[in-house]
């Protein structure tokens, strides 16, 4: 064989396997709604990481952050949809259509992150089978930091926001507005520090993390750490999509995502004192719950509870008898 058919055949020979190694790799695109400075899109970054490491580049994914791609309200219809086959949503904004997804936004119900943890373990099998009869796969769910109230001016007790303008990020939030007598108003995260500019909000209930990502301190004075509830967002992705991957790169991503889970749990929690902190240095005064907050806490959270069980029906009742074991 001479030199240039050598050369031609190991041209020919890098370009089969330089196909074969295109036809091998899956490009997924994943919206996320939430800001880079945000724990849970490094986290969401790391296990993007994680999963092209460990199914050895055979699935690339391209995370697009701060609702770039699509905004939280489309985010299920567009990983249902296949417009996007994997994405991240704050899991308790599907509660109008199942209660079940509300499960960890009930005030009271937990007070630590051990109990948030058992509460979301619990619940996991029915949240996972309701995606999967929609054609949606769980992959892993992430608490945020417990929820703490945000104002512009000192209160004593929640009752003291009676008509003020209130931020809601889910349904349960919006009834929990109802119940202290303000005024729900939907806002998306991206849209917090230009709400509260314009004066179409006066108060939110949210983590030290999402204050600490949106420089509450630009335009509040305020932060009670009443340590309401924990939200999770959930990382899911359409499972027709799932499916379509060889099994290797199945167990990849699956064995990514259970730690993505691990490191997020820990690091939501390890944060949390930080965030809380960061709020004090730049200005923000930072207090614990008065005894009257507590008071109104665990006559809203009952209440909450037993119209979230009523909702959710026996998988709720369920869940929350097997909590209280």
């Amino acid at each position: 064989m001479n030199l240039a058919v050598k050369g031609l055949a190991a041209f020919g020979l890098a370009m089969t396997m330089t196909t074969a190694a295109a036809v091998a790799q899956t490009k997924w695109d994943m919206p996320t709604p939430y800001s880079d400075g945000t724990f849970q899109t490094v986290n969401v970054r790391e296990f993007v990481a994680d999963v092209a490491k460990s199914t050895g580049d055979k699935l690339q994914i391209t995370v697009h952050s701060n609702a770039s791609l699509v905004k939280m309200p489309e985010m299920k219809r567009a990983i249902q949809s296949g417009q996007a086959p994997i994405g991240e949503i704050l899991i308790s904004v599907l509660a109008n259509e199942d209660a079940m997804f509300g499960f960890e936004s009930v005030p009271g119900l937990v007070g630590s992150y051990a109990e948030a943890r058992k509460l979301h373990n619990l619940a996991k099998p029915a949240i996972a089978a309701r995606l999967e009869k929609q054609g949606m796969k769980y992959l892993y769910s992430v608490a945020w930091p417990p929820q703490g109230v945000y104002t512009k001016a000192p209160i004593s007790k929640l009752a003291d926001l009676k008509g003020t303008k209130f931020r809601s990020f889910n349904p349960a939030t919006a009834r929990f507005i109802q119940l202290i007598g303000a005024l729900p108003a939907t806002i998306q995260v991206p849209e917090i520090a230009q709400a509260f500019r314009t004066g179409v909000l006066d108060a939110m209930i949210t983590s030290g993390a999402t204050g600490v990502d949106q420089q509450a301190w630009d335009y509040l004075t305020h932060y009670y750490d009443t340590a309401a509830f924990l939200p999770q967002n959930l990382v899911f992705v359409n499972k027709a999509a799932f499916d379509a991957l060889p099994a290797d790169v199945q167990k990849g991503v699956l064995e990514a995502a259970a730690r993505a889970e691990d490191r997020g749990w820990k690091t939501s929690e390890t944060l949390n004192d930080g965030y809380k902190k960061t709020l004090a240095d730049k200005g923000i005064k930072v207090s614990p719950a008065s005894a009257e907050m507590k008071a109104e806490l665990k006559a809203i959270g009952e209440t909450m509870a037993k119209e979230w069980a009523a909702k959710a029906g026996p998988d709720g009742e369920k869940l929350i008898a097997d909590f209280r074991k």
